[in-house]
């Protein structure tokens, strides 16, 4: 057993604690973090109360990933004829939610793949300082890439709330700009999937920020320093 343990690495249990424990923490925020941004589906319910009519009207509004909502539409009733106007809702958010949710499906991809390389090829991946020196300029990139795309998010996530408030989607409607005819909203959308990925996101770079620590530990230029 003593001999065993003279020909281990000294940077070795350390190597393994760290990195058999962090990659696989990350890969289940990543996974958090664009479920809760893909999976999301919004629902708006307004009603319409034309002056010459006694019967409401309800509007279902219904959107989601990846945000075009300039493609969705509806049909509202023109209170002074027996037609219905086609209504488009404003805004593309597509971009910003594409990249968030890339981003997340990468880093999660790349975290399971350090992982294995971790714990089943632990010798290959400290050979001449290769994998360490490719896993600290990754993780670098991540950390930057999870920091612009939850910046972004979180400000989109933002103007997809002013798009689809209620208040904002009665004035595209021409019965409800006239004063003799009612308008409210009987349902609104709920957010807390979408600020729980906002959340996921800037956790995501915390996490990949402190990993850059750890990583770096790992190759020759913090082992030469220690020796």
């Amino acid at each position: 057993t003593d001999s065993s343990l003279g020909k281990m690495s000294p940077v070795s249990p350390p190597l393994r604690w760290n990195s058999s424990s962090l990659f696989p923490r990350l890969s289940i925020f990543a996974i958090c973090a664009f479920a809760t941004c893909g999976g999301y589906y919004g629902h708006l319910q307004v009603k319409v109360d034309c002056a010459d009519r006694r019967s409401n009207l309800s509007i279902n509004i219904d959107f989601g990933y990846p945000f075009r909502l300039q493609e969705v539409h509806f049909k509202a009733p023109l209170c002074e004829a027996k037609r219905k106007e086609v209504i488009f809702l404003d805004g593309n958010f597509s971009s910003s939610a594409q990249f968030f949710l890339t981003v997340g499906v990468f880093a999660f991809l790349y975290s399971l793949l350090a992982t294995i390389v971790y714990v089943f090829y632990q010798n290959k991946y400290l050979r001449n300082n290769r994998g360490p020196l490719v896993d600290f300029l990754v993780t670098i990139i991540f950390s930057f890439m999870w920091l612009v795309s939850s910046c972004c998010w979180a400000k989109t996530l933002s103007d997809i709330k002013t798009a689809t408030n209620p208040t904002q989607v009665l004035l595209l409607i021409s019965a409800c700009r006239a004063q003799e005819n009612k308008c409210m909203a009987t349902q609104e959308p709920l957010w807390s999937q979408l600020n729980t990925s906002a959340v996921f996101g800037f956790v995501n770079v915390v996490l990949w920020v402190g990993n850059i620590w750890f990583v770096f530990k790992e190759t020759g230029c913090f082992v030469n320093k220690q020796a």
